[in-house]
């Protein structure tokens, strides 16, 4: 791997950041007024994190160990104990059940929420566990080439029953009704929370073997999906979410921002796709939930299925607690908050964007 720098320096305006390699450090460290010592390493590989801070650096890489469990191997270290917390919360969003040293072998748990941690946190460090455990399940069920049909008309695989399996054993631990794509809804008590998941969403994707697919799980309280995770099991790329404590891709905070592409869950047949004036580009990923995600990341601009029949929650809720959390916004047609139900039957039709008025522009394109 070519080895990439990013030179910082504060501004009043926000950070002001110079990609360079290695060669250039010095001469561009100057130009901004920075010491070398300044820089931190930037790495673009979900699987591989550098940690820097106060004179501490550590090389993390997620790999799978030969027992068949994900680990957080620590690579290089400067000053950075293996039980440090950057590395434990590193691990635990990558869904490991340890931390190890790669020269020395040692290793630590990572250790999960108490009981009396915040629900929120609790369902999003399980929620790692669990795409982490669909990971497996998913690559030991590739299906013999016979596919069945939904009641929908998406195919069904083999692996969408051992995604679903793998999935709720760990999510189950919360304590809190689970309702998945692959089952029938259970009750939901008035007032109380409740997990939707996808267990693997983009099926046909998945099927053709075109990425992405993604495991998806959001948790809901009063119709608003409070925390969400989606893991594109295609790439290793995770978003996360907590409302009011932000959301990140793949450890880096993240926000949603204007731009020129829309992306759509299908393109309707013999139909033009609704979008608004400022959209110059149309993007159909086959994957709803990563669709949502990369509104909250601000790689797309919008997304919507208001010119369609409409999307299941399990698809939306993860990839919605993402987008809600990291700042943006989803309505529906007539401009109110998109609010949840415990039914994975109904289909909602709903507008994700940056702000409400981004909103309000798609929606008037579409009618």
């Amino acid at each position: 791997m070519a080895e990439r720098w990013f030179l910082r320096r504060p501004a009043p305006e926000g950070e002001l950041r110079v990609a360079v390699s290695g060669a250039d450090v010095r001469a561009a460290a100057l130009t901004l007024g920075l010491p070398p010592e300044s820089l931190a390493p930037a790495v673009h590989d979900p699987r591989l994190r550098v940690l820097l801070g106060g004179g501490q650096a550590a090389l993390v890489r997620r790999q799978w160990h030969a027992d068949g469990f994900a680990e957080a191997v620590v690579l290089r270290r400067a000053g950075v104990p293996l039980d440090h917390p950057a590395v434990r919360a590193l691990a635990a969003g990558w869904g490991c059940e340890r931390a190890r040293h790669g020269s020395t072998d040692r290793s630590v748990p990572v250790p999960a929420p108490g009981p009396d941690a915040p629900l929120a946190d609790r369902f999003r460090y399980l929620a790692a566990q669990a795409a982490t455990r669909v990971e497996v399940a998913v690559a030991l069920a590739r299906d013999s080439g016979e596919e069945r049909t939904k009641g929908d008309g998406s195919p069904s695989l083999a692996a969408d029953e051992a995604a679903h399996a793998a999935a709720v054993a760990v999510l189950g631990g919360l304590g809190v009704t689970v309702l998945s794509e692959e089952r029938h809804d259970r009750p939901v008590a008035d007032g109380a929370p409740w997990i939707v998941l996808d267990p693997l969403d983009g099926t046909g994707n998945y099927s053709a073997g075109l990425p992405p697919w993604a495991f998806s799980a959001g948790l809901v309280a009063d119709g608003v999906p409070i925390a969400g995770l989606v893991a594109d099991l295609a790439s290793g790329r995770r978003w996360t979410g907590v409302l009011g404590a932000g959301a990140e891709r793949d450890g880096v905070p993240v926000g949603p921002r204007p731009g020129s592409t829309v992306v759509v869950p299908s393109g309707p047949g013999g139909a033009a796709v609704a979008v608004p004036s400022s959209a110059r580009r149309v993007r159909v990923t086959g994957c709803t939930a990563v669709d949502l995600c990369l509104v909250a990341d601000g790689s797309a601009a919008a997304w919507h299925d208001l010119d369609r029949s409409g999307t299941h929650v399990h698809d939306v809720a993860g990839g919605l607690a993402v987008l809600l959390a990291a700042g943006g916004v989803a309505v529906t047609d007539d401009g109110a908050p998109l609010r949840l139900a415990p039914d994975t039957e109904r289909k909602i039709r709903f507008v994700a964007a940056p702000t409400a008025a981004d909103a309000d522009e798609l929606i008037r394109a579409v009618g």
